[in-house]
C-alpha cells in the first residue's frame, strides 16, 4: 500500500509539476487540458496504473509541452524537464523531515512505513527520470546542450529511445544475471541513506 501511495503522490506531482511550469513559461497546453491540478486522475495513466497493481511498476500520463511556445529560449524546455524530477526531490526532502518528527518515529507504525513508502518511490522516480534516454526528463536536460556534431546521435535517440528503454527494462524484470535498469536504480539507496531515511526493504 506504501508503494502504491508513493506512486500515486510522485506521479501526480512530478506531471503537474511540468505542467504548471510549462504554463509559468507561456505554454498554456497543458493548463487547457487540466493538468495544472493535482488532482491524480488527470495524471495517472489507465494502463500504467494497472502496471502498477499488478507489477509495482506503472507511469503517468506524460503532460503535453509545446516548446516553440516557452519563454527562456533553450532553458524553457529544460526548466520544464527539470521541473519533474524537481517535485520527486522535493518529496523526498518532505519525508525526510516528517521521519524525524516523533509521531513519525515509532517503526513498524503505518505513518512510518508510510513515509518510507513514499520517500523510496520517488527516490525511484527521481533517479529513473535523470536517465538520459528519451522520452526521460533527464535526455531532455542534457541533450539540447551537445554539441551539434552529435545530431545524429540525438536524433537516433530521440526515435529509438523509447524502445531501448522498454529492452532495459525487459532485461531488469525477465533475466537473473543482467539487470541494467536494477543497476541504475540502485543508486536511490545511497540517496535515501543521505537524507537518513530507511530503505523500505531494510
Amino acid at each position: 500500500m506504501a508503494i502504491v501511495l508513493g506512486f500515486v503522490v510522485g506521479i501526480t506531482l512530478h506531471e503537474a509539476a511540468h505542467a504548471y511550469s510549462a504554463y509559468l513559461l507561456g505554454d498554456d497546453m497543458a493548463y487547457r487540458q487540466g493538468r495544472v491540478t493535482l488532482n491524480p486522475l488527470k495524471h495517472l495513466d489507465p494502463f500504467g496504473s494497472i502496471m502498477l497493481l499488478l507489477a509495482g511498476f506503472g507511469w503517468g500520463r506524460p503532460t503535453p509541452v509545446a516548446p516553440a511556445r516557452l519563454k527562456g529560449g533553450i532553458l524553457g524546455p529544460v526548466s520544464v524537464a527539470l521541473a519533474g524530477p524537481a517535485s520527486n526531490l522535493l518529496i523526498l526532502l518532505v519525508c525526510a523531515a516528517l521521519i524525524r518528527l516523533p509521531t513519525f518515529q515509532q517503526q513498524g507504525s503505518a505513518l512510518f512505513w508510510g513515509v518510507v513508502g513514499v520517500a523510496f518511490v520517488n527516490a525511484l522516480l527521481l533517479v529513473l527520470n535523470l536517465i538520459p534516454i528519451p522520452p526521460l526528463d533527464g535526455a531532455k536536460v542534457i541533450f539540447p546542450f551537445l554539441p551539434r556534431a552529435l545530431n545524429g546521435f540525438v536524433k537516433f535517440m530521440n526515435q529509438y529511445g523509447p524502445y531501448i528503454l522498454l529492452g532495459l527494462v525487459a532485461l531488469t524484470f525477465f533475466t537473473d544475471t543482467l539487470s541494467p535498469l536494477g543497476f541504475i536504480l540502485s543508486l536511490a539507496g545511497p540517496l535515501l541513506q543521505a537524507l537518513g531515511i530507511p530503505s523500505i526493504f531494510g
